[in-house]
């Protein structure tokens, strides 16, 4: 992986409960979670531009022996642009992610006075910013507390995959910056490396729900600046699902998984809030969005495959994840209720 990662998503292949396949060449490696029928491969197979097909072929005669398919969730150009066959493959856009050059990073939020604002905004309120080694963050009691505090915000129990929370134990090779308040940790940021692109993925960035405003910006900006003063060349965000802000050619995915997405995106805010996270990841001002796929290969992207990559984000029990989303959510509905009658009774 250090030596061919590529896809912004290749050092997630290092996460607990990713499965390994290595190509016959010995340079390849391909990191994948089963998922009923399927193997869900996380980003793209990792190996030599120029092996990448062939390893890619290799890689799904191996799957197809065993009677199962192939779909490579968050692929990107690289991969995108040699699995062009529409008889074997394909494909639908995920969303998109934001990319900066961190040598940029300064006069882009010099230009951005709101932004400088919330980070004024953590700073005065003692906010303060520091990079930790990897021997103090690795399973750091504090880190673990911010971390599940972040978890009571969403809607949703933790999800795993390319999206695994549960990095603390194996950090190495990563970067951790950690926001501090009163002495206390507040949020803190993973980084995760791009080796040939010379870059970072800001893999988490799990907050207290007190955390003071301003101080996930104020994290990320001190992150970048960093990168910048290594000269590191490529810094991104990741993918904002279902986010329309990359320019691709004319590209529409079929027409039921448009219009399932749209139901998504309108109702299953209480779940995963895909506006607030596009919108906090395109105030940062990117220079440029890229497209995010999913490529599977078959000839029409089906309803299987999809439910195979809610199977690989839910460790193949996406059922009772909805069902314990549902009822933390029934939950909090029935606590504001209590809440609105004892202020009408009072």
């Amino acid at each position: 992986m250090l030596r061919y990662g590529w896809n912004t998503t290749c050092f997630q292949i290092v996460n607990p409960g990713i499965d390994h396949w290595f190509g016959s060449d010995g340079e390849s490696v391909v990191g994948y979670v089963a998922a009923g029928t399927s193997r869900i491969v996380a980003g793209a197979p990792v190996c030599s531009k120029a092996s990448l097909a062939r390893v890619t072929g290799e890689f799904e005669s191996d799957a197809r022996d065993l009677g199962l398919g192939v779909c490579y969730f968050g692929a990107e150009a690289r991969l995108e642009g040699v699995l062009q066959d529409p008889e074997q493959h394909s494909r639908v856009l995920l969303g998109a992610q934001p990319v900066w050059h961190p040598a940029n990073w300064a006069t882009i939020m010099a230009g951005r006075p709101s932004l400088r604002a919330q980070f004024n905004r953590a700073r005065n309120k003692g906010v303060v910013i520091n990079e930790w080694s990897i021997d103090r963050a690795k399973n750091n009691e504090q880190l673990r507390e911010c971390l599940q505090a972040w978890f009571t915000l969403k809607g949703l129990p933790p999800l795993h995959f390319v999206i695994e929370p549960e990095t603390l134990g194996r950090l190495e090779n990563r970067r951790i910056l950690v926001a501090e308040h009163n002495s206390k940790v507040a949020a803190f940021l993973v980084l995760s490396p791009i080796p040939t692109r010379k870059g970072w993925l800001t893999e988490q960035f799990p907050h207290h729900p007190k955390a003071p405003n301003g101080t996930v910006e104020l994290m990320m900006d001190t992150a970048v600046r960093i990168m910048a003063s290594e000269g590191f060349e490529y810094v991104t965000l990741g993918l904002s699902p279902l986010s329309k802000r990359a320019k691709i050619e004319p590209f529409d995915n079929p027409v039921w998984l448009r219009v399932l997405l749209a139901w998504m995106r309108k109702h299953g805010q209480r779940f995963y809030n895909f506006d607030g996270l596009d919108a906090f990841k395109a105030k940062m001002t990117p220079e440029y969005w890229e497209p995010v796929f999913a490529i599977a290969n078959e000839k029409e992207f089906s309803g299987s495959t999809l439910y195979a990559i809610a199977k690989a984000f839910t460790n193949n029990r996406p059922i009772n994840v909805i069902a314990k989303g549902l009822a933390k959510a029934a939950a909090h509905e029935a606590s504001t209720l209590k809440k609105i009658l004892r202020g009408q009774r009072s």
